[in-house]
């Protein structure tokens, strides 16, 4: 896809033309992340609007979410009970009781659970506790019953089962329903009905609540609609082992495969996700109803659709549940195991989801990527995913592609939600590798790390388990000599040496700056990374609400410390940040005019 106008042209046309087929720049921000004033421990649904209002003001066109599907324990978008359910924390308390009558209350628990920094997700039990006595007392006009019973009865594909093990997991103290009794755990009807029939309060009660965030979600939709504003959901590629999906369809999982990522130069020992893998020859058995489903519904909030980790589609890793824990991604094996069967897998795959429905596709295509998904993508007319740090000459020039490089085809940005902010990257990261992953090369090679750790790094710049070249490294020749090796034993390490020693002077370089490189990323530097991806040719550029921070200067200390997420760790940190100011504040800061201005000289306003 060498021209926009091509895209017209391509099997996702029709979703294009219904967009329009011009550059767009847009902000990725979680729904937790977000806060106003009128937030009760977290964001939620209502301070979307909020959101749109600061797009509209910067010239933002999209904003991207990550899945909003109700989380269990860990709190993580990408694990969560539901393919279908919101998580009931985003609902606005504020919205449920507009006649004040709960004033005293809200402001109780907004004491109690104040935004500063990080959310404190006991919120979500304090919420879940207020909705249910709302609950109790509702008395809804007509109009609204009327409303409520259409719900349950156009979404009941989803909605009983996820009702039914959600009152179950609460009657099992929260166990994982494959703990639960057999006749539970089995799915024995008799003994759901009887469940069911003793506890249709509380069944009630679950099918209410998802009705409720639908209402206000959608009521966001219908704004963003009302303000030009696309939203961008968020497909993630798994489901969690304990989800309602998993109890109510177990057909069409492998229980036995637990689904990660293998190793990489950022992941010594790859991935472990947990999540069962999908059995495909018995969801395509069934017309794919399942995933015709999950798109159906969140056709409802979205306009364009974030596939997580689209190569899952192709082939996925996966590792047998009994292999040990603390081996991570380190022995599995891709599925299908034939490379040959991969393309028609995943172009099979993603043609009947854009067959079934009318968001435009967008893939998170990073990592070891095999050609053929990106050459399915490009067939298709489905843009992947074109992070700065990695947009690289990786095999020849090792260097930094300029923006003319990037490919129309995709979405560009400077970070995403598993990676350092930007400044971070730049500070801690560029001009790094991996340590765990070098250690494990020099094993390979027999060679003494501890020895070769002191004589090739720079041990001050080495910090988060990053390891930072020395600058008299300067040559391959002198790599190989240290390590004691000739440069043809060592072409992996030589690789990876090549596409790290020196970035920050390659990228300084391509930025046009002058002067001494700097060690930490000021104002300016970000600035002119902004401008290099938003000036790129990519038909899209959604940037983390983050790293805009960042430029707006909110944030003043050390830039590690401010991360969504970081792979592969299990951390109250993780899925927790919060905006550092208001998103009232956000939108009367003079830092508006300066996004705005960026947008339009990198021709991304759109259509006004």
């Amino acid at each position: 896809m060498s021209d926009i106008k091509d895209l017209l042209g391509s099997f996702c046309g029709a979703h294009w033309k219904r967009l329009g087929p011009f550059k767009r720049a847009g902000v990725t921000a979680p729904i937790f992340f977000i806060r106003s004033r009128s937030s009760c421990g977290i964001g939620d649904f209502e301070d979307l609007k909020l959101l749109i209002d600061w797009c509209v003001a910067s010239g933002n066109t999209i904003i991207q979410l990550l899945p909003a599907n109700e989380v269990g324990s860990l709190f993580c978008p990408y694990d969560a009970l539901s393919s279908f359910a919101l998580e009931p924390a985003y609902l606005s308390l504020g919205r449920l009781d507009p006649k004040g009558l709960l004033k005293k209350r809200l402001s109780a628990l907004k004491k109690k659970y104040p935004l500063k920094g990080r959310v404190d997700y006991a919120i979500k039990g304090a919420k879940l506790a207020l909705l249910w006595e709302i609950f109790k007392e509702w008395q809804a006009d007509p109009y609204l019953q009327a409303d409520f019973a259409a719900f349950r009865e156009v979404n009941a594909y989803w909605l009983k089962d996820y009702a039914l093990y959600k009152v179950l997991k609460f009657h099992h103290k929260d166990s994982a329903w494959h703990e639960w009794p057999q006749n539970f755990r089995d799915r024995d009807h008799k003994a759901l009905d009887m469940f069911a029939a003793a506890n249709s309060r509380a069944l009630s009660f679950q099918s209410w609540l998802q009705w409720q965030l639908f209402r206000q979600f959608r009521a966001a939709k219908d704004y963003a609609v009302s303000k030009k504003v696309l939203l961008k959901g968020d497909l993630p590629v798994l489901v969690s082992r304990d989800s309602a999906d998993v109890w109510a369809q177990r057909k069409f999982f492998k229980l036995d495969l637990a689904a990660g990522a293998p190793p990489d130069m950022y992941c010594s020992k790859g991935q472990r996700w947990g999540m069962p893998t999908y059995d495909w020859p018995a969801i395509a058995a069934d017309d794919y109803v399942y995933f015709k489903q999950k798109l159906a519904y969140a056709a409802n909030f979205y306009d364009i659709l974030r596939v997580d980790h689209v190569v899952g589609l192709f082939r996925i890793w996966s590792i047998p549940v009994g292999e040990p824990l603390e081996n991570e991604g380190l022995h599995g094996f891709f599925d299908p195991r034939d490379e040959y069967l991969w393309e028609e897998h995943g172009r099979k795959i993603l043609a009947m989801m854009i067959k079934s429905s009318g968001m435009l596709l967008c893939a998170e295509d990073l990592g070891v990527i095999p050609p053929v998904c990106r050459k399915v993508l490009r067939e298709l007319g489905i843009p992947g995913n074109d992070v700065q740090r990695w947009v690289k000459d990786w095999d020849v020039k090792h260097d930094f592609l300029s923006g003319s490089e990037y490919r129309v085809l995709s979405v560009a940005m400077l970070s995403t939600h598993d990676t350092t902010n930007w400044p971070a990257w730049w500070q801690y990261e560029a001009g790094t590798v991996d340590e765990g992953l070098f250690e494990r090369k020099c094993g390979q090679y027999h060679i003494d790390y501890r020895k070769v750790r002191h004589e090739l790094f720079d041990q001050r710049l080495s910090r988060f388990g990053r390891l930072r070249w020395k600058r008299e490294i300067d040559s391959p020749a002198r790599l190989a000599h240290a390590l004691g090796r000739g440069e043809g034993e060592i072409k992996d390490i030589l690789h990876m040496y090549k596409n790290s020693f020196a970035e920050k002077d390659k990228l300084w370089h391509r930025l046009r700056r002058v002067g001494p490189v700097k060690e930490k990323a000021d104002k300016e530097l970000v600035k002119r990374v902004f401008e290099t991806v938003m000036s790129s040719r990519a038909i899209f550029c959604i940037n983390m609400l983050l790293d805009w921070l960042f430029l707006a200067g909110f944030y003043k200390d050390d830039p590690y410390q401010y991360r969504i997420n970081r792979p592969g760790t299990v951390d109250k940190k993780n899925w927790s940040l919060t905006m550092p100011v208001t998103l009232e504040e956000l939108i009367a800061h003079r830092s508006r005019a300066q996004i705005k201005k960026l947008t339009k000289t990198s021709g991304r306003l759109g259509r006004e």
